[in-house]
């Protein structure tokens, strides 16, 4: 367990290297000059747009420029907002926890509803209960977020008044207000990651249920309640829990539009007004940063595999 764990934490080193040239190359293309936005009224002047790009290093070759900045996140220091001079970390260390409480809700509801969806959609295979799991999964799948947002707020907040159309209120202020402003967004994200994982449940169930350890245990009269959950279950969890571990960090990065729609300050509306006022240090750190927790996600699924499958531990 020792040794392999050590393997997978020297495969992550590289992975993340790559990623951060990539992160650093790609946003190269992005359009406009830095230095033209942050000089403001002043951008008519060369002497000013020089000192700005001397400052910010662009004067440099792109190689220079990755190594100063790559020496820097070694360090913990992901640098300087270009346009609010405030920390990179810091503005990381504030939307994270709001993107996070978002999409940990959300991956909530969508295991409460996928999963069990998913094993009574193959223990009724070709039966009504199945046909109405599979017709609420294809519902999640194809809804677009931003439509199933806008009916929401008419009908919870605008017609019903039950829960309030934006804004968020930190936990740590307010608990239950915290819920209601974020309750909406989080079944929004939910619904799609739930059709998902109803979908490989019901599949990985149907292929566990067709084994012969399945037979074996029907054959030697258990209750079909105990066939399912302490047989069947067990083994049909190993590739949902790697499509979850995946899933929630798509949550974690994919809120841009559920964020923007319900005012959530989060991960999506910083990347979203970083990107349009060329903030480079702040794209950088937010996109390794996911990147990041991407990786530690696809760690956490490994260990989790032989937590659940014993057999795994002995390869």
């Amino acid at each position: 367990m020792g040794i392999w764990l050590l393997r997978r934490v020297g495969q992550i080193i590289p992975t993340l290297l790559i990623l951060s040239v990539m992160i650093f190359g790609l946003q190269q293309l992005m359009p406009g000059d830095p230095a033209l936005i942050l000089a403001g009224e002043e951008r008519g002047d060369p002497q000013v747009l020089a000192q700005i790009r001397a400052e910010l290093l662009l004067d440099r070759p792109l190689h220079e420029q990755y190594l100063a900045w790559m020496g820097r996140v070694l360090q913990g220091d992901f640098g300087f907002s270009w346009r609010i001079r405030v920390p990179v970390s810091e503005l990381i260390l504030e939307k994270l926890p709001v993107t996070f409480q978002l999409g940990l809700m959300a991956f909530i509801i969508a295991v409460l509803i996928g999963v069990p969806l998913g094993i009574l959609s193959a223990v009724r295979k070709d039966q009504p209960a199945d046909w109405a799991a599979n017709g609420a999964a294809l519902f999640g799948i194809s809804m677009p977020n931003f439509w199933l947002g806008i009916l929401m707020i008419l009908l919870f907040s605008v017609q019903l008044g039950w829960l309030p159309p934006s804004g968020y209120v930190p936990i740590t202020e307010d608990f239950w207000q915290s819920i209601a402003t974020t309750i909406m967004p989080a079944f929004v994200l939910g619904t799609g990651v739930a059709g998902v994982l109803m979908r490989h449940t019901r599949a990985a169930m149907l292929g566990a249920m067709s084994q012969d350890y399945v037979r074996t245990a029907r054959a030697k009269g258990l209750r079909e309640r105990v066939v399912v959950w302490k047989h069947a279950l067990r083994n049909a969890l190993i590739p949902v829990v790697t499509l979850g571990t995946i899933e929630f960090g798509r949550l974690l990065s994919g809120a841009v539009l559920t964020e923007q729609i319900f005012s959530i300050p989060g991960f999506g509306k910083l990347v979203v007004d970083a990107v349009f006022n060329r903030d480079y240090p702040v794209v950088q750190g937010v996109v390794l940063a996911t990147a990041l927790i991407f990786v530690l996600l696809s760690l956490l699924a490994d260990i989790l595999y032989m937590a659940i499958n014993p057999r795994l531990r002995r390869a």
